[in-house]
């Protein structure tokens, strides 16, 4: 079977320090033989880059996330500019708007949300997006600024939003949330989406899957994912094992 790719997993955290060496090699046998590590602030972009350069098969995007706006600095986007240059990231990420949470500055999101899709058009990276309460706007911004390409991780829309991502060219990032058997809808457009805009993701060490409901997520459990979604699709392991892993070497560029 192809080795997968998780698209999305937060390998720096604090939850990892005690064991991080042994979370990378679970993941390993578990057949995830690659990680794409995004930065949350620029705090952040030096121990990813530290990291990836000592685990092979794992691969860095930096960027500026929405739910640390408290930690940015506008002189950070600057800084962004250099580390896209100097660094060689798979991705820009993790970026976008998040409308949940109270107390956020919408108008300051949008700013460090559109710097940062100019600098990925500049630099001919994807961008790694977060969209929560906020999907509608970032779509209609990812469709304003054109030229982009990525995926919205943690993806929890609708099928007309899902459409309106393939449209453009986005990827949907897919986790543990599939596994649970309430989430009917998304359920639903992962059993008949287009294969060539599937990634799986942990976004370790949040999110869990079923089976590991309330404990730390670890990008191992991608393996659930998968297992999951052949039962939903009844394709075969192996044909979503390659095409997923197929969809991220495509987009990541990666080797």
């Amino acid at each position: 079977m192809s080795q997968l790719v998780d698209s999305h997993v937060h390998l720096d955290d604090d939850a990892f320090a005690g064991d991080r060496d042994a979370v990378i090699e679970r993941a390993r046998q578990a057949g995830v033989g690659t990680m794409i590590v995004p930065a949350v602030d620029a705090d952040s972009w030096p121990t990813i880059r530290d990291l990836c350069a000592r685990h092979a098969g794992l691969h860095p995007a930096y960027g500026l996330h929405p739910l640390f706006l408290p930690q940015h600095a506008p002189e950070h986007v600057d800084a962004l500019s250099s580390w896209l240059n100097e660094s060689h990231p798979v991705a820009v990420g993790e970026i976008g708007l998040d409308f949940h949470v109270d107390g956020l500055d919408r108008e300051l999101q949008r700013h460090y949300f559109l710097r940062q899709l100019q600098l990925a058009r500049e630099h001919d990276l994807p961008v790694i997006v977060h969209a929560r309460g906020a999907l509608e706007e970032v779509t209609l911004t990812l469709r304003r600024s054109g030229g982009l390409r990525g995926v919205v991780h943690s993806f929890s829309g609708s099928e007309q939003q899902a459409r309106q991502l393939w449209d453009l060219g986005f990827h949907l990032g897919i986790g543990g949330p599939v596994t649970y058997e309430r989430a009917q809808r998304l359920r639903r457009i992962v059993a008949h989406m287009p294969i060539e805009f599937l990634l799986l993701e942990s976004d370790a060490p949040d999110q869990p899957d079923a089976a590991h409901r309330g404990k730390r997520n670890e990008p191992s459990h991608v393996a659930e994912v998968l297992r999951c979604i052949v039962a939903l699709r009844d394709e075969s392991e192996a044909d979503i094992a390659a095409a997923t892993s197929a969809n991220a070497r495509r987009l990541f560029r990666f080797d």
